[in-house]
């Protein structure tokens, strides 16, 4: 249970105060006798301390008001992002998360196990099928060289993956992708796969 306490100053209040009991004080001068408002307003100490303390406050609104305006920035640059952009921020994590998967798996068509770099390489082009860019089926682990330099060694990539999951599933992926060769994904559709491929890598 708090007591109440008299109006007698302390640290740089020392020597002031009324005496008078209440609850509520600073530096040991009461709020309800104006001991304390007194002191910081007619003595070099208080006017020092309400010189900080104003201070103090025009930094805390000042950095709030900044923090504000660049949230509201953030926000106005996501809004108006190029769906363009949006399809480049959602393919980092995406990609990433390919990787993942297929971590202990080898290059899809050449089979190499020991390349200095891997990528998630597409069968069915991201450029031609916006459709497949985050169709899972359609991504894997391919080396570099097969990914980039051999062009994404696509007859090696139909073998690969007609070896490792059969003829009928390279069918299915034929199929989905001319069905969904000029698919346009909105923002928040873009936002979401973002989110959620991100999330799968921590989880992974």
């Amino acid at each position: 249970m708090i007591k109440e306490k008299p109006c007698r100053g302390t640290g740089k209040a020392k020597g002031y105060g009324c005496g008078e009991l209440q609850f509520k004080r600073r530096y040991g001068l009461g709020y309800k006798c104006g001991c304390f408002n007194h002191w910081l307003v007619s003595t070099p100490e208080g006017k020092e301390t309400l010189k900080k303390s104003t201070l103090k406050a025009k930094k805390q609104v000042k950095t709030k008001v900044i923090r504000e305006a660049r949230e509201r920035k953030r926000e106005w640059k996501q809004k108006h992002k190029s769906i363009q952009k949006l399809i480049q921020e959602a393919r980092r994590p995406f990609q990433k998360w390919i990787r993942q998967r297929d971590n202990n798996r080898p290059c899809i068509s050449c089979g190499n196990h020991y390349a200095d770099i891997y990528d998630a390489g597409h069968y069915f082009k991201a450029e031609l099928y916006s459709g497949m860019i985050f169709d899972e089926d359609n991504v894997h682990k391919q080396c570099r060289k097969c990914n980039s330099y051999l062009g994404g060694n696509e007859s090696a990539y139909k073998t690969g993956l007609e070896l490792r999951y059969g003829k009928e599933y390279v069918d299915n992926l034929t199929r989905k992708a001319n069905e969904r060769r000029d698919y346009r994904y909105s923002r928040e559709e873009l936002i979401e796969i973002k989110t959620k491929y991100q999330k799968k890598c921590k989880q992974n």
